[in-house]
């Protein structure tokens, strides 16, 4: 479901070697959060509360220009720290005094405040700036979708340094205000609530509201002309979803599918928990893109998800996202199961809901579908490198080893699982180790080998992820048949259509229309 940099592992050593902690000088925030996927995303030194965003945009020529206060807190003694930034900057003010700036290496926003800061110091960061998002180019590509009318932030793992600077990993979750300036007649979009909508002398301003924790590439913005549809939903949740004036022959089929929203959000709840967030829906704009992203909230769907006609299985799979990916985040990169394995499975739980096949029955068939020395098998989803982060294995993979988990622990501490997993790391980060714990606390019983196996060794497993016996609630080790004498589940076809959510390699020359 997203886009990404693809860095081959010399690729990625070569960039941790560039970036280590101990390269910063004393009193430095380094230059990078230190993710082994990512080395230069994100920033040491700080943490951030809230983003403070304020745009003014013109659709006719993409220029963006804007404003964005930071509050944050010192986590050492800082005489310099770095944002993730890609546009022009013309003013950084720290605590009110003029700061020293200066663009350094791909994205980084190098700034040296005038008095330096203590450890645990509050710090107001405010930065203007401006460009043209869709001819700003870094690591050869723009994340920044140009549409026909207007332009969509939307990406993963990188989006918002087209948009505004920023702490950007998920690791620093912050809430943010986003208030943008369009011309009449175009509208803007983005995360959370909108608290306020005011026109005058032919340009309007939108203000949203994301009072939750939020990591920086779940920040989406849309700017363009929508048909937009509110509601809420039996529960009182609002839901709003916005739709662009020309999908085409694609609008009815996102239509049928992205309005089930609140149906499918209820239905969720059931096994995940109360919906963590204040407002709930999601985006189709006119983009040749062809993923989707659980954007906080507010998700973003390509039109090709529904070239095919309608699919709920993709909405089912972004709105898991909101529980497994959005309130709980990932704390590195590499901890990607936590986010694909469960809304994946989420599509396998809505086919046993819709009576397509069981989550068992799907299980079999990806088994048997995958023979030994099907290089499916060589992805790790604990730890898939960050060429194969967003790798069908990881998805589908990363399924099976629920379903294990499903068959090993029994189905009472696996729905247990499912729903205080979410509650107990609300609105935080986690990692698959802290996952491990707790389910081993849940459940009692050891689950290292099983984790070990489907998430961290390479090859089929010898034994599928079998059904228990009648009557017993521990993993069988079974052997699976071959594909050929294993049925298709009627879900199976829908569920493998929204594998384009897997595109994220897709980049666009700066100055392009995607």
């Amino acid at each position: 479901m997203r886009k990404r940099l693809i860095v081959s592992a010399a690729g990625a050593a070569a960039l941790l070697l560039a970036v280590p902690a101990a390269a910063a000088p004393a009193g430095a925030g380094t230059p990078g959060i230190g993710d082994p996927y990512y080395p230069t995303y994100g920033n040491g030194g700080y943490d951030v509360s809230h983003y403070d965003i304020r745009l003014t945009y013109q659709p006719a020529t993409d220029r963006l220009e804007g404003t964005t206060t930071i509050l944050a807190t010192a986590t050492q003694d800082l005489t310099r720290f770095n944002l993730d930034f890609a546009l022009d900057v013309s003013q950084v003010l720290v605590n009110g005094r003029p700061a020293a700036h200066a663009a350094t290496g791909e994205q980084e926003l190098e700034i040296t405040p005038a008095v330096p800061l203590a450890k645990g110091a509050a710090a107001t960061v405010v930065v203007r700036y401006a460009g043209t998002p869709s001819k700003v180019s870094r690591y050869g590509f723009t994340a920044w979708l140009r549409t026909p009318d207007g332009g969509i932030a939307a990406g993963e793992p990188e989006s918002a340094w087209w948009w505004f600077p920023g702490n950007d990993h998920p690791a620093d979750k912050a809430t943010f205000d986003v208030s943008v300036q369009v011309p009449d007649g175009t509208q803007a979009i983005s995360n959370g609530t909108l608290v306020s909508q005011t026109s005058r002398l032919g340009w309007t301003r939108y203000n949203w509201r994301q009072n939750k924790p939020q990591a920086t590439y779940l920040a989406t913005l849309a700017l363009g002309r929508f048909e937009i549809s509110t509601d809420t939903t039996p529960g009182g949740l609002p839901v709003l979803n916005a739709y662009s004036k020309d999908l085409g022959d694609n609008a009815g089929a996102a239509r049928a599918s992205v309005q089930r929203t609140g149906e499918v959000l209820d239905w969720l709840s059931g096994y995940f928990g109360p919906y963590p967030f204040g407002s709930a829906g999601g985006y189709v704009p006119n983009v040749t893109t062809g993923y989707a992203l659980e954007t906080q909230g507010r998700v973003f769907y390509s039109p090709r998800q529904f070239a095919a006609g309608s699919n709920t299985s993709v909405v089912v799979h972004e709105l898991a996202h909101q529980w497994y990916g959005d309130s709980v985040s990932l704390q590195r990169w590499s901890d990607i199961w936590l986010n694909e394995g469960f809304a994946r499975y989420a599509q396998w739980l809505w086919s046993e809901h819709e009576n397509e096949g069981t989550a068992q029955e799907i299980t079999d068939y990806v088994y048997a579908l995958h023979p030994a020395g099907d290089t499916f098998w060589n992805v790790k989803p604990g730890d898939p490198g960050p060429e194969r982060q967003f790798d069908a294995a990881v998805y589908d993979r990363g399924a099976l080893t629920i379903q294990a988990l499903r068959n090993t622990v029994g189905e009472e501490a696996f729905f247990r699982i499912l729903k205080e997993w979410p509650a107990e790391h609300r609105y935080g980060n986690a990692t698959i180790t802290q996952f491990q714990e707790f389910a081993e606390r849940v459940s009692g019983k050891p689950l290292g080998d099983l984790l070990n196996t489907w998430l961290y060794t390479a090859g089929r497993p010898a034994a599928g992820p079998a059904a228990p016996p009648a009557g017993g609630a521990t993993f069988a080790a079974a052997a699976r048949p071959s594909a050929d004498a294993v049925p298709e589940p009627r879900s199976w076809k829908q569920i493998r259509a929204t594998d384009g959510v897997h595109d994220h390699a897709e980049r666009h020359p700066a100055g392009s229309r995607p």
